[in-house]
């Protein structure tokens, strides 16, 4: 890989492609033509291959993003002080992401693409979302029960309404969180992080 410095054309290039390819997978989901994403972006097919040669390579850029602002939704979670109010607002974020976000949704769930961003991503927000689980455990709200493996879970759910009925999701996402307070004890062991993973790759 070149890691030169681009020249300010160049780089204006390579923004405008993310820019676009963001909306259009966004909207269409991975299928998107590269074509429709470089019209939109109002560069040439061949500056767009010249930049991405190909599909995986421009996922892989865009989807690096991405990781940053997932951590990030983590990272300020941790930093409320209401640990309650930090572990939900990381999963609402973090479902809307899902619903509103096609190609995103379908990196997640396993489209085959960016794959080292993937496992980059799920060894660095395990440790997080862990914490976040346990302080709002201690804080009282969240069951004691729950186990940080459920949140892929709960992400599939989510992901798997908004798929089929798009202005639905948030009423689902309100009810989970409902029940995420109560206390009778759960009948079922939470799955294995690899379990839930694989789970996660195939909703």
């Amino acid at each position: 890989m070149d890691n030169r410095p681009l020249r300010k054309d160049a780089e204006r290039n390579r923004r405008r492609i993310l820019d676009a390819a963001d909306a259009v997978f966004a909207a269409e989901g991975l299928g998107a033509t590269l074509e429709s994403i470089a019209e939109k972006a109002d560069v040439s097919i061949g500056t767009l291959y010249r930049r991405f040669p190909t599909r995986e390579a421009l996922v892989e850029a865009l989807f690096e993003e991405k990781v940053d602002r997932i951590l990030g939704w983590a990272a300020a979670g941790l930093e409320n002080p209401d640990p309650w109010a930090g572990f939900t607002s990381y999963l609402w974020n973090t479902a809307a992401s899902h619903a509103e976000d096609q190609g995103l949704g379908e990196v997640l769930m396993g489209s085959g693409l960016a794959q080292r961003k993937i496992e980059d991503l799920r060894e660095k927000i395990v440790p997080l979302v862990t914490e976040l689980v346990a302080r709002a455990q201690a804080g009282g709200r969240l069951r004691q029960d729950f186990a940080p493996q459920d949140v892929p879970m709960l992400m599939c759910m989510v992901g798997a309404v908004a798929r089929r009925a798009p202005g639905s999701w948030r009423r689902y996402l309100e009810l989970l969180i409902e029940g995420l307070q109560g206390e009778a004890p759960l009948t079922v062991m939470p799955p294995t992080f690899s379990e839930a993973a694989g789970v996660f790759n195939r909703c």
